[in-house]
């Protein structure tokens, strides 16, 4: 077949095909390597205009956010965010699995007024959408989690703080004028871990959600690439020329004995669960088994994540693992969920298919790098702005109306 005779992709299909092909550029060692050799910032297309965004407010959608923060930042802040371990192949799991869920439109419904708030444990949120822990925000932007913590405070969107902020928890509940949720990485000590549970509660955190998919170690091959083609003296600023920070906000009067014991167990849980007064969470739980174990133990709610992908290279993608999860429980406790949201319409297709809330963390931190604040509630904003076209074209005023009857989802 000659070119002349060959069918015309649409321009939406280039588009995303040129986006996927850049993906695999930013994960290839050879690229990795020819980022300093040459004048392409972080892998973005020198004079492509969309790039061009003089502030938050311009922004189109959060892939805007993204070649800005890849601009911004230099290669080793930059790596370690956008990696996922070994291949990427589950943090791009995540996200490619949204597309094999198609929607339902439903039509001549009234959809003049959408109401897309949720309550959870009590409290009334403006929007189903959260932010989910992400260490280091400092590495990002000098206000680091009180920029996000501001932002999240104008949106009135649940916040889930790290473990490894690097604000401490005190002063990023001042910034919210009330605590976020604590996200805990289990010290090695269980004294240390009495320490960090009890200072989170009683700088008022309503929630604390146990992070547990990360306690074998990762393998963060592309943001080591990156590492090594940072010129700068990272021991500047870190422990070691790898990396690892040195003073964490949170780890201050503790002994320094590490955090993800190899030995934890259900047993590990159970003597948490008697010194947690607050809601407790296990984030990180991928399958029904471990869903009804944790149900059986007493937990209070349930986050199905992979850590976006920087955990396991399990294939699994979250949104296809939730249905399991919820099942499992029998809808006793919330679900919620985390990994590969990109679109309004993605987190529509999450709710459909039964999670409570949907957690995103790489798109807020991508406008916290560009713009700050501004740019973390740019972000929500663009995010809801998506979701409520999407609730009006499926004739769901409300969250409550979203039902798994609102997709048809392929995801064997």
């Amino acid at each position: 077949m000659d070119k002349l005779s060959q069918p015309r992709q649409r321009p939406e299909v280039q588009r995303e095909l040129r986006r996927h092909f850049l993906r695999f550029l930013a994960a290839s060692p050879f690229f990795a390597e020819a980022l300093s050799e040459t004048g392409w910032a972080q892998g973005t297309p020198p004079g492509d205009p969309k790039f061009a965004i003089p502030a938050a407010k311009d922004a189109l959608s959060l892939l805007d956010f993204e070649a800005l923060a890849r601009q911004t930042l230099p290669p080793a802040h930059w790596g370690y965010m956008a990696s996922g371990v070994d291949d990427n192949a589950t943090l791009n799991a995540n996200i490619n699995a949204y597309s094999r869920i198609e929607l339902r439109p439903r039509r001549l419904v009234d959809v003049s007024k959408i109401d897309y708030s949720i309550e959870l444990f009590g409290v009334k949120y403006d929007s189903p959408i959260f932010l989910c822990p992400v260490g280091g925000h400092r590495m990002f932007h000098p206000e680091g989690e009180l920029a996000t913590g501001r932002a999240s405070k104008a949106k009135n969107v649940m916040q889930v703080l790290s473990t490894q902020t690097s604000i401490a928890v005190e002063e990023v509940a001042k910034a919210r004028g009330n605590a976020p949720w604590f996200q805990l990485y289990m010290p090695s000590k269980w004294e240390d871990a009495e320490k960090l549970v009890n200072r989170a509660q009683d700088a008022g955190c309503p929630a604390i959600a146990w992070t547990i998919d990360n306690l074998a170690g990762r393998n963060l091959e592309t943001a080591e690439r990156f590492r090594r083609n940072d010129t700068r003296e990272c021991i500047t600023c870190h422990a070691t020329p790898n990396g690892g920070r040195r003073n964490t906000a949170m780890f201050t009067g503790l002994s320094g004995g590490g955090i993800n014991p190899l030995d934890a167990s259900w047993e590990l849980f159970d003597k948490l669960r008697k010194i947690t007064k607050v809601k407790l969470l296990l984030k990180g739980v991928e399958t029904g088994e471990d869903a009804k174990m944790a149900r059986e133990h007493g937990v209070d709610g349930i986050i199905v994540s992979n850590h976006g992908g920087r955990a396991t290279e399990d294939l699994r993608p979250t949104i296809k693992t939730l249905p399991e999860v919820i099942q499992a429980v029998g809808n006793q406790i919330p679900v919620l969920v985390d990994g590969g949201v990109r679109r309004g319409s993605d987190a529509f297709k999450a709710l459909a298919m039964g999670a409570k809330a949907v957690g995103i963390g790489r798109p807020y931190t991508w406008g916290l790098t560009a713009f700050g604040q501004q740019g973390v509630e740019r972000v929500i904003d663009i995010l809801q702005a998506e979701l409520q076209r999407t609730m009006r074209q499926c004739g769901t005023p409300t969250v409550a109306r979203i039902t798994r009857s609102s997709v048809e989802a392929h995801l064997s």
